[in-house]
């Protein structure tokens, strides 16, 4: 008998029966993805396309996401992989009467978007709201959705060819930060399956290509603005173009000698985001951005790294309109004290704090 390369659990088996007993002959499959596509996300559309496409013969598929790919290395796996992911607004959801929520839930949508109902759901962070489709399989003690959809491709006997074993690679690599958070066996066992088939130079030509030239401005900017406080480094940037770069500038300032705790904010569009960064150890960055600026915002994450989003118009209500760096030092800083006191469970709040993968 031959051995599988990890188990496979008896539900995975028996949802893959369910799944594949959904689909019709003639059906087309929209692949969903919330937020700004991260390779977990990416990963498991690619494997639950590959699925329903051996499996049952479906030819029609799209893939689509509510906000655009904007990390480099996110737009640079996507080209590798030959993918073309278009905006949610662009795509008539109506026409798929399959639509597969792929590492997210229905209760993450916006009011504006809640007109898209999903049949299919795939997640890992905790279970958030109230919600109901035909199918969904979602599972918080995986650190990624890509080992969920590795099992289906074993229950289902399919070979997987060689960039999708990259791209779940990756996908497992980057939504456990290296293994360094929320990892399980099942996250390791995927990861050293896949190493044996991934093309390895192209994941490192990936993570090596990082920063676009238009973010080098911004690392100027930190420069003048980032303030040290005994091993923590904070700062605002004013509007940027893209909240990455506050992630990149994060990363880059945790790097510096001395430095444990790193928080950069800056406005996207409507939004004002923070992003921290720490050591893991003297600081637990989820639960300051759990507790970040009371209930006018949106936060959470791990240990090591998590996010905030607050609305630029609560920010500007709070300043009476001064959203100079000054202003929003003082902000900062008063958000800062409120993140050290103890976090006040609310509904949603575990699954805001999981959801930072590619974000974060």
């Amino acid at each position: 008998m031959k051995r599988e390369p990890f188990a496979v659990k008896p539900e995975t088996r028996q949802n893959l029966k369910k799944l594949m007993d959904m689909v019709r002959s003639d059906d087309a499959l929209l692949l969903l993805m919330y937020g700004s596509p991260d390779p977990d996300a990416i990963a498991s559309a690619m494997a639950l396309r590959e699925i329903f496409k051996r499996k049952k013969g479906l030819t029609r598929f799209a893939f689509a996401s509510t906000e655009p790919i904007r990390r480099q290395q996110n737009k640079e796996l996507a080209k590798a992989m030959r993918l073309s992911i278009r905006a949610l607004n662009q795509v008539d959801a109506g026409a798929f009467r399959l639509i597969a929520l792929v590492d997210a839930q229905p209760s993450f949508f916006a009011e504006t978007q809640q007109a898209v109902r999903p049949t299919i759901v795939f997640d890992h962070h905790p279970r958030r709201g109230e919600w109901s489709v035909e199918f969904s399989d979602v599972r918080p003690a995986y650190g990624s959705l890509s080992t969920v959809l590795t099992e289906y491709l074993h229950a289902a006997a399919i070979r997987i060819p060689r960039n999708l074993h990259t791209a779940l690679l990756y996908g497992i690599k980057t939504d456990t930060d290296n293994f360094d958070r929320d990892t399980s066996a099942e996250d390791i066992a995927a990861y050293t399956y896949h190493t044996r088939h991934a093309n390895m130079p192209l994941i490192r030509r990936i993570e090596l290509d990082q920063t676009p030239p238009s973010f080098l401005k911004y690392f100027e900017s930190a420069i003048k603005r980032m303030k040290y406080y005994r091993g923590r480094r904070v700062g605002f940037l004013g509007p940027v173009e893209s909240a990455d770069v506050c992630v990149q500038i994060a990363d880059f300032y945790l790097r510096m000698i001395g430095t444990y705790y790193v928080v950069v904010s800056g406005i996207v569009g409507d939004k004002l985001i923070l992003i921290f960064r720490g050591d893991g150890y003297r600081q637990d960055c989820g639960a300051v951005a759990q507790n970040v600026c009371g209930m006018i915002g949106q936060g959470g994450g791990h240990r090591s790294a998590a996010r905030v989003e607050i609305p630029i118009d609560a920010v500007r209500e709070r300043l009476k309109g001064d959203l100079s760096h000054a202003a929003m030092d003082l902000f900062l800083r008063e958000c800062l004290k409120k993140g050290k006191k103890p976090a006040v469970e609310t509904q949603g709040t575990k699954a805001e704090k999981e959801k930072t993968k590619e974000k974060a």
